[in-house]
């Protein structure tokens, strides 16, 4: 049963966990006592600090002045603190400073593209190589002597740190698939990076913040001990020990006092730190999306184009940096796809059917470089360059489904506003009325009591509530296109079907295409029109789904085929897998890429790469139909007499 406790109530769980534990309840209590002392101490004890008592001139600790007195006969002890509110309060600048910074350093590389991103995160890290006490000093000479250049000096002097861990988190979030859905949408990437990459990592930027104002501190108290930080006639914990060394053979308690009081508030903090780190949950408040509008759209734009073609694509290539050079994991991919249409795209792990899907969304990395003679949607050059009107299109006409909905979604924001995000950021609608439209959406996948499912998180959604989910946000415009791929996986049979067949009833009701991507020769066989059967980079076959089975051509293809275990399976036999490996992409040899696997190749299929095309008529009997499609020499021909259909495969 689903608990009604809120986020509140968790956070206030987790908070209760920590104080119960020995070093939570310390590090809080100690924290809370220093800020205490920060804000009531100049308050209390400020006139008996500033009180000269020239007949107690450098006197012994006693009753009346527990550390004694300095050279003016001033109350030592009374001084440190009331120093507690300036020391906090420059240290807590000095986090401040050098968190804005680190932050501006660490997500810049995210904001200006891969190679200035390069060059800022090169700078960081020889920044981060020098100690930070040497940079503080440093900083301190540039910005001169005094509260100010200190306070700015050891903030800069932090930033280098904070920066470099900022780069790691954005970096690890930013390839989130739920990022990716963002830029599909059109939201551009500094609102990607304060809705969905910031809110994802303020826990460890909040524990390194909390852990580094005790850091701060100790190195404030540092630069004014060495006469770089505050002035006479102000005094912090710094100046106050530097004065107490001076007559620690007098008076060691003068130099014990500000000392301890240095040690245990940076104690405090760093020991608070830890605590957060537990304490703190991810969950956020979404914020309320601004209204954006793109300009108006032509004529024709996002509608249904003269012809019946959703999608055309003409010689994909997609090339990514290798160790060696250049390597091309998608090789002259050709295929369309129509209005109400389904096809499958299937092949083993690395044949290029992911990369080939994100090439077509434009999801790939920047580092990618997508190559085509023709890319479109909806008779829209998806080759152009970004416009408000080709992410409009993207955003409402294309619908993608991701492997891990776990990933897809944001966690630190609730499903229906992150819904209600496409609508109002391509459609122009109000909040309430896009959360009212993902919550129609959420209903018509099939989620019951959306209205409050819409207001959780993803991780209160099970496996296959969350993809249907995914499938409702892809719906909240009208896409013409839906690409899923591998939307079943790591899901169990039953909630499997539940998926296909919402699939199947969305493409029914809107005529809306399929691209479907799976390992699953059988699932695509059932639920698609046409089969693209994907190797080593290039499509081998391209055939209707209802051949596949038994009409199929490459031998790749029946030998995929051959590798299902149906029911007529011998059980007392191991399972089949098919013999030798892949293609590696950056090593593809010359010829047939399959050859090495294949018990009919010949001299030939080892130079000469077959083109995919319509097989004529020939002496294996196979019947030319021009909904058939296959890259072989040797199409159909029937296997040496030595090897069976069974023998395609070798046992693991």
């Amino acid at each position: 049963m689903r608990s009604s406790a809120g986020p509140a109530a968790g956070g206030r769980s987790r908070w209760t966990r920590v104080l119960r534990t020995p070093l939570g309840l310390a590090a809080t209590v100690l924290t809370v006592a220093v800020l205490a002392l920060a804000v009531l101490g100049p308050v209390l004890w400020g006139t008996g600090a500033e009180a000269v008592d020239t007949d107690n001139i450098l006197a012994q600790p006693s009753g009346e002045h527990w550390a004694g007195t300095d050279n003016l006969g001033r109350d030592i002890l009374l001084r440190v603190l009331v120093a507690s509110r300036l020391s906090i309060v420059l240290a807590l600048l000095a986090v401040a400073i050098a968190v804005v910074v680190g932050l501006l350093l660490g997500s810049a590389p995210f904001l200006v593209g891969r190679r200035p991103g390069r060059l800022l995160s090169a700078a960081v890290n020889i920044a981060v190589a020098f100690p930070g006490l040497l940079l503080a000093l440093f900083f301190a000479v540039v910005f001169g002597v005094g509260a100010t250049g200190a306070v700015l000096a050891i903030g800069f002097a932090g930033a280098p740190a904070f920066a470099r861990l900022t780069q790691t988190l954005v970096a690890g979030v930013a390839a989130r698939d739920y990022v990716s859905a963002a830029r599909v949408a059109g939201v551009g990437r500094v609102r990607i990076l304060f809705r969905h990459v910031l809110p994802n990592i303020a826990e460890p930027l909040v524990v390194n913040a909390t852990i580094g104002a005790g850091n701060a501190l100790l190195s404030f108290a540092g630069l004014s001990f060495l006469g770089l930080g505050v002035q006479s006639p102000s005094y912090d914990w710094g100046q106050l020990l530097y004065d107490g060394i001076g007559a620690i053979y007098v008076n060691a308690a003068a130099a014990l006092a500000p000392g301890a009081a240095v040690l245990v508030a940076g104690l405090g903090f760093n020991l608070f730190g830890e605590s957060v780190a537990k304490a703190l949950g991810i969950g956020t408040r979404a914020t309320r999306v601004e209204r954006v509008r793109g300009p108006e759209p032509r004529a024709g734009d996002g509608a249904a184009t003269p012809s019946d073609v959703v999608l055309d694509v003409r010689d994909l290539e997609v090339t990514v940096p290798g160790a060696a050079g250049p390597v091309r994991p998608v090789r002259g991919v050709t295929f369309e796809v129509r209005r109400g249409e389904a096809i499958g795209i299937v092949g083993e792990s690395g044949s290029g059917k992911s990369l080939t899907a994100l090439a077509v969304t434009r999801l790939v990395d920047d580092a990618c470089r997508v190559d085509a003679t023709r890319l479109e949607l909806l008779g829209h050059d998806l080759r152009a360059a970004d416009t408000a009107v080709r992410r409009r299109l993207l955003g409402t006409s294309l619908a993608m489904v991701f492997q891990d909905p776990m990933t897809s979604f944001n966690p630190a924001r609730r499903v229906g506003g992150q819904l209600a995000e496409v609508a109002t950021h391509h459609q122009g609608m109000s909040r309430r009325a896009a959360l009212a439209r993902a919550v129609d959406r959420l209903r018509s996948v099939r989620i019951g009591d959306a209205a409050a499912r819409a207001r959780q998180y993803p991780h209160e959604f099970s496996g296959g509530m969350r993809q249907r989910a995914m499938i409702g946000m892809g719906l909240m415009g009208t896409p013409a296109l839906i690409v899923a791929d591998e939307p079943t996986t790591a899901l169990d049979v039953t909630v499997q079907r539940q998926v296909l067949d919402l699939l199947a009833t969305i493409r029914a009701a809107d005529a809306a295409a399929l691209v479907l991507i799976s390992h699953d020769v059988a699932v695509v066989g059932e639920v698609c029109d046409r089969v693209l059967v994907m190797y080593a980079g290039r499509i081998v076959e391209d055939l209707p789904a209802t051949d596949l089975a038994s009409a199929a051509l490459h031998p790749y293809t029946r030998a995929l085929v051959a590798a299902v275990p149906d029911m007529a399976t011998d059980l007392t036999e191991p399972l089949a897998t098919i013999p030798g490996r892949p293609v590696d992409p950056a090593n593809v040899p010359p010829g047939c890429a399959y050859a090495d696997r294949c018990p009919l190749a010949d001299a030939r299929c080892r130079t000469e790469d077959p083109p995919l095309a319509t097989t004529p008529a020939g002496p294996a009997g196979v019947v030319e139909r021009a909904d058939h499609r296959v890259a072989c020499w040797h199409a159909g021909e029937p296997f040496p007499a030595d090897r069976d259909t069974d023998e395609l495969v070798e046992s693991p």
